[in-house]
């Protein structure tokens, strides 16, 4: 790892994801083989003292399973300031406190993430600087331009690195050894032979203290209009000549410019719902509009279905459907490509098993393969096996392959301005449709596999 990084900065650092999912992946990543050391600034609205910030991040450390030298050494030299980051005296008084190049990371909403970089317009940023952004990035396609066009203005592209933990993953990142090594599967990864592409992001989870965010986001925003449409380029994109970073993205960014609503109806292609009371693993929830902090006006989803296309050769007249909701009666988080029937059987061959499908899990990491084979008896019969296999996992958690891209000036799992805004081109119609309630805001119970009448 490049010793380019001393400083790295935690804007929110008070936060929920701070504390679960940013410290503990910087204490895997300390722990790694590529691990060296940083000073740990963080950085909050609210009071705390220098003792209190260095106790939190040796807890998260720990939670990460980070508990040697180096890891300790940095928690016990972490600092904390209290500040207002959309404010340009509080954020040089902040610059003034790092050690060397700066990466910034903004653990923050995304209207205060806009607000802050506005400011950073007017403070001189140290040669270097590096900018972390948590999705979702700007609010909607006109914000995200405008926050693109402010973020070149304070440092190149190559620095900012827009973050999507999902990136991160190493089951999507197998994806690409999975493509692109395997001869079997790259050539009937097409609209001539596959039916149909699913990527599914069902958690048993309901909104676990999250309103301030969630509830002005929804499951369309939080999880399709980022992690999924990404995920969906990755499946989908053309060979890559290489993996630097430029050749993955722009594969990536060339099939989001392709990606429309299904036939170009919003209100066809998609479907939304929110949670009412209901049990999960012996849990009693309350209805979504009845948790701590959610306004029942704004008419948040917890689930949500989007249908899209990609109009290229390769995939047109295929259907992606992307799918994500919370409170659920069970966790499904895959990638799942249905193949095509073969058109014909010969004649005296028996049984209907029906089309083979790829499963690709997202979490456990897993692949199965369905193959109809001749069934045990009768050698005239078709039955169904499924051939399966783990992935082999990372060195590290999703987080700390986000924390060494950002420390290491490596932008490859970044996202590129073109895809963020082309993820809320794509979203935009149908968030248009949902607006004017031309798709019903359907309910569930949670611990249930959603609306009865989506079955």
């Amino acid at each position: 790892m490049s010793d380019h990084i001393g400083t790295l900065v935690i804007f929110g650092a008070g936060g929920d994801l701070t504390q679960r999912l940013l410290l503990p992946g910087l204490g895997q990543l300390l722990e790694s083989s590529r691990g060296y050391a940083v000073k740990l600034l963080g950085v909050g609205f609210d009071p705390m003292t220098d003792g209190e910030w260095r106790q939190r991040v040796t807890s998260s450390f720990a939670a990460g399973g980070a508990k040697g030298a180096l890891s300790r050494s940095v928690a016990a030299k972490a600092e904390y300031l209290q500040a207002d980051v959309t404010k340009p005296d509080d954020l040089r008084r902040i610059l003034q406190a790092v050690s060397g190049v700066p990466a910034l990371y903004f653990a923050l909403p995304p209207t205060i993430t806009i607000a802050a970089c506005a400011a950073l317009g007017k403070v001189e940023l140290p040669r270097g600087t590096v900018l972390g952004l948590e999705k979702p990035f700007g609010t909607d396609l006109r914000s995200a331009q405008a926050l693109n066009r402010q973020l070149i203005r304070l440092v190149p592209e190559k620095q900012i690195h827009r973050v999507d933990h999902f990136l991160g993953k190493s089951t999507v990142l197998n994806l690409l050894g999975l493509r692109f090594a395997n001869r079997i599967f790259e050539q009937v990864w097409s609209a001539e032979h596959v039916e149909r592409v699913d990527v599914t992001f069902d958690e048993t989870l309901a909104l676990e203290g999250r309103a301030g965010y969630y509830d002005k986001a929804g499951a369309l925003i939080d999880m399709i209009q980022s992690h999924l449409l990404l995920v969906m380029a990755i499946v989908a994109m053309e060979p890559p000549s290489s993996l630097d970073t430029e050749d993955l993205r722009g594969s990536m960014a060339q099939v989001l410019r392709a990606t429309r609503v299904w036939n170009g109806d919003a209100a066809a292609a998609s479907r939304r719902a929110r949670y009412g009371a209901g049990t999960i693993d012996g849990r009693k929830l309350p209805a979504y509009d009845k948790e701590p902090g959610v306004d029942p006006a704004l008419g948040t989803e917890t689930l949500a279905e989007v249908t899209v296309g990609i109009e290229n050769w390769r995939w047109a007249s295929v259907p992606f459907h992307l799918r994500s909701g919370k409170a659920l009666a069970t966790k499904r988080q895959e990638i799942v490509i249905t193949l095509k029937d073969v058109p014909h059987r010969p004649f005296g061959l028996t049984g209907k098993p029906g089309p083979a499908q790829l499963r690709i899990g997202l979490n456990p990491d897993a692949i199965e393969l369905d193959l109809n084979i001749n069934g045990e008896g009768d050698p005239f019969s078709l039955d169904r096996v499924t051939l399966q296999t783990e992935f082999a996992a990372g060195e590290l958690g999703p987080y700390g392959e986000v924390l060494h891209g950002l420390l290491s000036d490596d932008a490859t799992l970044s996202v590129r301005a073109d895809a963020v805004e082309e993820c809320w081109r794509i979203v935009g119609p149908v968030l248009t449709a949902w607006r004017k309630n031309a798709v019903p805001l359907d309910g569930y119970r949670a611990g249930s596999t959603g609306p009865t009448s989506w079955r």
